[in-house]
C-alpha cells in the first residue's frame, strides 16, 4: 500500500449539504427555512419557547434547596490509596498535601474525604478533612490510624472519637 492509495472507509466522511446554492441543489433560495418569519432569519435561538403557552420548565414544580455555602470535598477511595502506596508514590504517613503532590487528588477543594471503597492492607497514618465510618474501620483494622481534622458531618465527628 502506498500513501496515495489511502482513503476513508465508505460512508465514513459525508460531505456537508451546501444550502442556498441555486435551485438545482434542491436546497436553493430559502435553504430549507421556508418563507419569512423569525426562524427563517439568522441569529435565532428559541429552544424551550412554546408560543405563548406556559413553557414546560415553568409548569413543573420546583423542589429542594441548594445550600449556597455547601462544602465540596475531593473524594479518595481506600483502594486507590493502597494502589499508590504499592507504586511507591505514597509513604506510611499521608497528609492532604502528599495526596495532592502524588497526583491522587487533583484539587483539594474544601478538604479531602476518605471513603471505604477498595481494600487497604498497609499500616498507614492518614490525616484528612473527613472520612466515612467504613473507611475509619478499614484503616484501623489494617493496623493504621486516621486523624480527621475538620468537618461538621456526623461521620466526621464519629471518626474523631
Amino acid at each position: 500500500m502506498k500513501l496515495h492509495e489511502l482513503r476513508d472507509n465508505d460512508g465514513a466522511a459525508k460531505r456537508a449539504k451546501r444550502v442556498g446554492r441555486g435551485p438545482g441543489s434542491g436546497k436553493g433560495k430559502t435553504a430549507g427555512r421556508g418563507i419569512k418569519g423569525q426562524k427563517s432569519r439568522s441569529g435565532v435561538a428559541i429552544n424551550g419557547y412554546e408560543g405563548g403557552q406556559m413553557p414546560l420548565y415553568q409548569r413543573l414544580p420546583k423542589r429542594g434547596f441548594t445550600k449556597p455555602n455547601r462544602k465540596s470535598y475531593a473524594i479518595v477511595n481506600l483502594g486507590l490509596v493502597q494502589k499508590f502506596i504499592d507504586a511507591g508514590k505514597l509513604g506510611e504517613e499521608i497528609t492532604e498535601t502528599e495526596l495532592l503532590d502524588s497526583g491522587l487528588v487533583r484539587r483539594r477543594k474544601d478538604g479531602v474525604r476518605l471513603l471505604s471503597k477498595g481494600e487497604i492492607t498497609s499500616k498507614i497514618q492518614i490525616t484528612v478533612s473527613g472520612a466515612s465510618k467504613g473507611a475509619v474501620e478499614a484503616v484501623e483494622k489494617a493496623g493504621g490510624s486516621i486523624t480527621v481534622t475538620g468537618g461538621t458531618r456526623p461521620e466526621d465527628t464519629a471518626a474523631e472519637a
